[in-house]
């Protein structure tokens, strides 16, 4: 059974954009996941369709109503997890990709303007989640974001299934550098140990350098990672 991927949103046109090209693409004509659009406006109130109201309470802005996101879970909703993105959410974790790309699919709900109503989160036991700490216009770029790492992860998709093993945040540390041809680029020359052929002085390189990375770059998930070690006797 494929990965079936349903997104709520305003813009469906939106949809697949960049995942209907590359890897994504390539599954999504294998039959490898499935995605379907639904328009949120089409359960919308009254003759224009209305979809927000004005905030209780006062304050900036417009609010998607409760009633239209309701009807419009409705008519998708099933065992799949039900995720909300929004910049207030938990931050979305290569472990929580790892989780979404094991299960039958995900429902993902678009915000636009001030967000959503709570109540509908509230009732539908929405995720939310976060796709980092900056606010953008709506929820469909992050909902492209989600779904482009949980895809590659699905099986059939990658080339090398070791690939995603090395990649960052597959571990606790970051990715070590990478280098190719040529050996010596406008005087910058490859590390001599990746010459070398030793296969096991290339790993402790590659192990010091995704340290070095990790500790200089996210010292929380360096500080993560000191704190997982086994304590010494």
């Amino acid at each position: 059974m494929s990965f079936r991927a349903t997104i709520l949103t305003l813009f469906p046109e939106m949809f697949p954009g960049p995942l209907g090209h590359s890897l994504a693409g390539r599954a999504l004509g294998d039959a490898i996941w499935s995605l379907d659009c639904v328009n949120i406006r089409d359960f919308g109130q009254g003759r224009h369709r209305a979809v927000d109201d004005t905030p209780f309470g006062g304050g900036a802005g417009m609010v998607m109503r409760p009633d239209v996101l309701d009807a419009a879970i409705a008519s998708v909703a099933d065992d799949r997890p039900l995720i909300a993105l929004t910049p207030r959410g938990k931050p979305l974790t290569q472990a929580r990709v790892k989780s979404l790309a094991a299960s039958p699919g995900v429902i993902l709900l678009c915000g636009r303007y001030e967000g959503f109503d709570q109540r509908v989160l509230d009732v539908r036991n929405a995720e939310e989640i976060s796709i980092g700490d900056y606010v953008l216009a709506g929820g469909e770029i992050a909902s492209l974001a989600l779904l482009d790492a949980t895809i590659r992860l699905l099986p059939g998709v990658m080339g090398a299934a070791e690939s995603a093993e090395d990649e960052s945040f597959s571990a606790p540390l970051l990715e070590y550098p990478h280098y190719t041809r040529p050996a010596d680029w406008n005087g910058h020359a490859v590390p001599d140990i990746l010459l070398s052929g030793n296969h096991q002085s290339i790993a402790a390189w590659r192990r010091a350098g995704a340290e070095t990375i990790t500790k200089t770059r996210r010292p929380d998930l360096w500080a993560h990672h000191i704190a997982s070690q086994p304590a010494r006797p």
